[in-house]
């Protein structure tokens, strides 16, 4: 399929309306672009007050054309490529608005910010590796363990005890059934040690790179325009499109399982999926699937691609998302192994 190339060189209408938009209206396309899933975990750092804006940005938003989406994606691809992304604090954030507001004004607002940073704590804690928290659990108070295996997830805490020295887990465990309120700056100080142990490092070692983040758009996105906006991406910034086309899950990927594998997928898949997404692909992904099933069904499967008649690209492309999200649904589970682009590695999904 050929797609059109956009040259970015002369400003365009898309370049001009995208200059034109506030920065709110700008987090709010992006955040409509991740989606449901992907843009939970960033909708969950905001503060109530900005949901509040980048909402009220989002239903002001109207309908964007398709190359003030371009540039937006492209834009904000290459500002991370060229940053490596940002990094703050609450004494720089402090410090920021100091400059700005009036010290009452900014006392208040960092208050507010600290009892949501604390809750954050918590949410965030179960992203450690167990055994880097139990190793480090191992040279806390039995009660202040306590205190904190009673505030995260309940399999998460059960995890970690398994890992910890079987008389301190018990001890542990006493000290949860008996444990009263805890006073306000007792659990703050904890709070506070449990960020500058481990909460400031995982900001810094999860957060999620740019250009995966963007490969998960671009596979939500149809053929047509996901070429599209490759190609405009390439002249743009070559190595980020390179990079996202390697993250990039698809349809074709599909080839990389293995024979077990692929038979777990077709025996999960409804057959009419299959037969839509089969009748579009390419010849060789054709080819992959037919061998890995027996004649008869390879027949069978033909038989019912053609009596489907001509098919719009748009249902082909419906049906061949069904089949990677539910590849990788089944990757998740354990059920089957998706090979990365890298020969020498797997990822389960």
């Amino acid at each position: 399929m050929a797609a059109t190339t956009m040259p970015l060189a002369r400003p365009t209408a898309g370049a001009a309306g995208y200059a034109e938009m506030p920065g709110t209206q700008r987090a709010a396309a992006l955040l409509l672009l991740l989606g449901e899933e992907d843009g939970a975990p960033v909708w969950r750092m905001l503060e109530e007050e900005e949901i509040k804006k980048v909402s009220h940005a989002m239903v002001q938003l109207g309908s964007l054309e398709a190359d003030v989406v371009e540039h937006l994606i492209i834009d904000f691809v290459s500002r991370l490529s060229a940053s490596g992304g940002i990094t703050s604090s609450f004494e720089r954030t402090e410090s920021l608005l100091l400059k700005i507001f009036p010290p009452e004004q900014v006392a208040v607002i960092m208050a507010e910010v600290k009892g949501a940073s604390g809750r954050r704590v918590w949410a965030s804690l179960t992203q450690i590796d167990p055994e880097i928290l139990a190793s480090f659990l191992r040279n806390e108070y039995p009660q202040t363990v306590a205190v904190i295996l009673s505030r995260v997830r309940s399999d998460y805490a059960a995890r970690v005890l398994t890992i910890l020295p079987e008389d301190f887990a018990i001890d542990v465990l006493n000290r949860m059934l008996r444990m009263e309120t805890v006073q306000k700056e007792a659990l703050r100080h904890i709070e506070e040690i449990l960020r500058v142990e481990f909460v400031s490092t995982i900001a810094q070692t999860t957060r999620r790179d740019a250009h995966e983040l963007l490969a998960d758009v671009f596979n939500a996105f149809d053929r047509q325009t996901e070429i599209r906006f490759l190609t405009a991406l390439d002249q743009a910034n070559r190595g980020s499109a390179k990079k996202i086309r390697q993250l990039m899950f698809t349809f074709d990927d599909l080839m990389k399982l293995d024979a077990g594998s692929v038979q777990t997928l077709m025996r999960s898949v409804d057959r009419d999926v299959l037969a839509r997404a089969l009748k579009g692909a390419s010849d060789p992904v054709r080819a992959f699937f037919f061998a890995n099933m027996s004649s008869r069904a390879a027949k069978n499967m033909q038989d019912e691609m053609g009596s489907l008649g001509p098919i719009r690209l748009k249902e082909v492309d419906e049906a061949q998302s069904k089949m990677t999200d539910l590849a990788k649904d089944l990757a998740e589970k354990g059920e089957i192994m998706i090979a990365k682009n890298s020969a020498e590695e797997e990822l389960v999904y």
